[in-house]
């Protein structure tokens, strides 16, 4: 990873979102207290200095969250450091999280459930850690994007290794919300494999944002990054399933996708328009129509922001900015539009069929009493038309100005107030250049605009079979054998003694061998081998990895001397328990609340006998039926589909993956 403490802009914007999370922490914390006492105390006093105290919490978490919400809309950092003149793109910061130590846990699973010395392994776990810790500041490049699936890929393997799915091994992940700040903590691997897709897709958007929009090749770059990110996003949404933090639910994640997706619409209609928009008929259809598409796709994202439960959450100057946009750019349609009308009579020379035709796709329908080529030929019923586009553009200019100067956050952005104001003046100046002896008479109303693209925008599905991985922990075994799903005996050594050059026993299978034909009244037999027993290693040699001929090689080259073994013999699966996994999360007022404290499950529990509930935990087996509930947490059922799937460190692709 890049060097967290450098001094530039990104970090020290992911710095100050670190402090905030913290502060958000501390005043939950103590707004769960109070809201502990106050359902405890009876005394009226009491009570009253209680429910004060939260009012002055919840008023200091409002103002947290809006610092926060500030943070999100610092988009000139994140920018092209050249000098543009293009409305900001939004970046989506990097969630962040708490240190792992998984030292113990790991050397401890080691030593219990593979019977090795875990001292062995000191170098791999730390390598593991160095790579968690430098995922907390990938660099702002393709090389931050491959450590970063470099990582995912590698709990793919970590989590086939060490986590059986019927218990914990007692690491905690700790991730913070990316727009509420409040952490989530869980002993499920899939809270981190999440959390490390979610930033996966933010670094690329962060890319898409830097990229130079004022060159062919870099208005490239940052569509394909924006609708990388749309693709791994959506992926997150696909596989991992009521993800306990607000930022990756659903709702969220399908906001998120449509608004890269935007993004880089927004980008494509730049790039066609990089080397100047020639003021000709044909071209000027064109244009008219992928710019409303891009005013179109603007407004369904606005409107996608508006709604619920998304709406609380999402920060309220990214939905003022995609209101602002889709006026924008529909302002330019009916601008470009005006254009044609105004500037480009029909010459004896044009072909009025293809003009025809070509307005004619502009439009659903066409004002009554009016007919297209009518228009094209009588010059009053042009200019008419014209002046109608020009005041709807000036309206639409109009109002997003008006929006950009309600919202403080978008207020200081220099750049987007620059091109607002220019693209509104050159409207007016157009408007100003038609006769307008005649206005009072003109009761035209300017049609809608029909938007169409001959350009796809589309989620880019993540590669992440281009990033080569190495297993860290390959010294444990193959991991169709050697998995936390799988149980043996302790490594037995056997001593075995030839018998007329023959073993009494065959070999089979890959890496590990596996003992075939076993003689019940060989040597080999009495000496405690079995039926099916695996060999792991040769006179002292670790031969997890060697395939049948390897090991009788091995065998072969002792000699006449007496072969010592050791093998494994596979343990039937002792029927499973639900697990359980503790979901340690506070909200905020009027948020995505996470609180555990289920208040209503105090009152259904007074005539259960149980142990106190500790504050913040909930425990609970999961439900198919409720799986929308926050208190739904992971299970595993018995016999689940071990012989069915072959394990491999990629079964997070598996679509029904839940966080709880």
């Amino acid at each position: 990873g890049c060097n967290p403490l450098a001094e530039t802009g990104r970090s020290k914007l992911q710095n100050q979102r670190a402090v905030l999370n913290q502060q958000i922490l501390k005043a939950v914390r103590m707004r769960a207290g109070a809201e502990n006492l106050l359902r405890a105390t009876t005394n009226n006093k009491v009570r009253e200095q209680v429910l004060l105290e939260l009012s002055f919490v919840n008023s200091d978490l409002q103002i947290l969250k809006e610092e926060l919400e500030g943070l999100n809309i610092s988009v000139e950092v994140y920018q092209n450091a050249e000098e543009t003149f293009s409305i900001p793109l939004v970046p989506l910061g990097l969630k962040e999280t708490k240190d792992v130590d998984f030292t113990l846990p790991l050397k401890d699973f080691i030593l219990e459930h593979y019977s090795q010395d875990s001292s062995e392994y000191e170098d791999e776990i730390a390598d593991l850690m160095d790579l968690r810790q430098a995922c907390r500041t990938p660099s702002r490049d393709e090389a931050g994007i491959e450590m970063l699936i470099s990582y995912f890929l590698q709990l793919g393997y970590v989590e086939n290794r060490f986590f059986p799915p019927t218990r914990h091994i007692g690491v905690l992940f700790t991730w913070y919300d990316s727009f509420t700040g409040v952490p989530v903590c869980q002993q499920n691997l899939l809270l981190e494999k999440a959390s490390v897709l979610f930033n996966i897709g933010a670094l690329y958007t962060q890319i898409g944002t830097r990229c130079n929009r004022q060159t062919q090749a870099g208005l490239e770059n940052a569509v394909d990054a924006f609708q990388k990110a749309a693709g791994v996003l959506s992926y997150l949404k696909e596989t991992f399933t009521h993800t306990p933090s607000y930022d990756m639910s659903p709702a969220m994640l399908n906001v998120l996708v449509k608004m890269m997706l935007a993004q880089a619409r927004e980008c494509v209609f730049e790039q066609i328009g990089l080397s100047g928009i020639r003021n000709e008929f044909f071209t000027l259809v064109k244009m008219t129509q992928e710019v409303a598409k891009v005013g179109e796709v603007y407004m369904l994202v606005n409107t996608a922001m508006d709604q619920e439960p998304v709406k609380e959450n999402i920060p309220y100057s990214w939905s003022k900015l995609a209101q602002i946009k889709s006026d924008h750019y529909k302002a330019l349609a009916h601008y470009f539009i005006a254009t044609i009308l105004c500037d480009h009579e029909l010459q004896p020379g044009d072909d009025e069929d293809e003009q025809e035709k070509a307005l004619s796709q502009l439009y659903d329908h066409v004002p009554e009493g009016l007919m297209v080529l009518a228009v094209l030929k009588d010059k009053v019923q042009r200019k008419q038309l014209g002046k109608a586009h020009l005041r709807k553009a000036i309206v639409y200019h109009e109002e997003a100005l008006r929006v950009c100067g309600l919202c403080k956050k978008l207020r200081n952005i220099e750049v987007l107030q620059e091109v607002l104001t220019a693209a509104h003046k050159r409207s007016l100046l157009k408007y100003a250049q038609q006769e307008t002896e005649d206005d009072f008479l003109s009761l035209i109303q300017a049609p809608d605009i029909l938007p169409k693209t001959e350009h796809k925008i589309e989620t880019i599905a993540p590669q992440f079979s281009k990033v080569k991985v190495k297993d860290f922990f390959h010294k444990l075994g193959p991991l169709t054998v050697f998995s936390a799903k799988q149980r043996w005996t302790a490594p037995r050594t056997i001593c075995l003694h030839h018998e007329a050059g023959e073993l009494g026993f065959s070999l089979k299978g890959g890496s590990p061998v596996q003992i075939y034909c076993l003689d019940p009244v060989c040597s080999a037999a009495s000496a405690g081998l079995k039926e099916g027993d695996y060999i792991v290693s040769v006179g002292g040699m670790d031969c997890k990895w060697l395939g049948v001929n390897e090991v009788l090689e091995k065998m072969k080259s002792v000699g006449k001397q007496p072969i010592e073994l050791e093998v494994i013999s596979c343990q039937d699966t002792a029927a499973s328990l639900h697990s359980k996994s503790a979901t340690y999360s506070m909200g905020m007022q009027k948020t995505y609340s996470l609180i555990c404290l289920a208040m209503d499950e105090d009152k259904i529990n007074q005539t259960k006998k149980g142990p106190l509930k500790l504050p913040f935990l909930s425990w609970g087996t999961k439900n198919r039926q409720k799986a929308a509930s926050t208190l739904c947490l992971p299970s595993a059922v018995a016999g689940s589909s071990q012989n069915k799937k072959k394990l491999s460190p990629f079964t997070l692709l598996n679509t029904e993956s839940s966080l709880y």
